[in-house]
């Protein structure tokens, strides 16, 4: 059954227009008065009550497609420990490949690490835009994947102003992807329950400030093995091992 975000609150019965994404897409499928579709809220408002609702589609006019909402299902897909990722922005469409295979793996959040070695440099009515696509791409993946939970993209920042703002959360498990001597494997040093945030850089890595700068604030290192992923291969390959463990 096809799946639509609607960033209305959903209550069984009630009867709403569509967004206008989620309107086209419907168009797109030929869809008719009759046909029954779900939707989701994406679990970011105070008042969701999460899952998804079955809904059929009432009427479909040039460019708005009305339906009432039918039964609620308490169904969730999310993974059994919250992993919210601190990447690295990486260049051109990588990014997006990046958060939209992050979704559906089952991270928690993410956060674009402006670094020091970032060739994308984000700031202003950019970086907002920036910021609005991102939150698109994981919308669309949570839509593809069955996700109930939409994950939230973050501002962009640079690791001394997450610091700054994280210095009071400090119950949360902190992993540094660093090539340095002596780090840990993951499995090692992540434990086997909990949130974690998992840090890892752009194309080049964390400079050695930045890793010097994380260690400060109980950042553990940790490596993936012998090989070298790329930037935007990294924090996957992490994500998928931490939702296993």
């Amino acid at each position: 059954m096809p799946r639509f975000h609607c960033p209305t609150l959903l209550a069984t019965g009630a009867e709403l227009d569509l967004p206008p994404g989620a309107a086209r897409h419907v168009q797109v499928l030929r869809l008719q008065p009759g046909d029954t579709i779900t939707l989701f809220h994406g679990g970011q408002a105070e008042g969701d009550p999460g899952g998804e609702f079955d809904a059929t589609v009432l009427k479909m006019g040039r460019s708005d497609v009305r339906v009432v909402v039918g039964a609620h299902h308490a169904t969730e897909r999310e993974a059994p420990r919250a992993v919210h990722l601190l990447a690295g922005i990486t260049a051109n469409e990588r990014m997006d490949w990046l958060v939209e295979k992050a979704t559906e793996l089952g991270v928690a959040s993410i956060t674009p690490l402006v670094a020091e070695r970032s060739v994308l440099k984000l700031k202003g009515e950019r970086a907002e835009k920036k910021i609005a696509h991102w939150q698109a791409v994981a919308v669309a993946a949570c839509e593809q994947c069955g996700r109930n939970r939409v994950p939230v993209v973050h501002n962009a920042v640079d690791l001394a102003g997450w610091v700054r703002a994280q210095a009071q959360a400090t119950t949360v498990q902190r992993l540094l992807l660093s090539l340095r001597a002596g780090t840990a494997p993951l499995h090692t040093a992540a434990g086997p329950a909990g949130p974690v945030v998992f840090l890892s850089g752009p194309e080049g890595g964390l400079s050695s400030t930045e890793e010097d700068l994380a260690l400060q604030h109980s950042f553990a290192p940790v490596t993936l093995g012998p090989r070298v992923l790329r930037a935007e291969t990294a924090p996957l390959a992490a994500l998928a091992a931490l939702t296993l463990l």
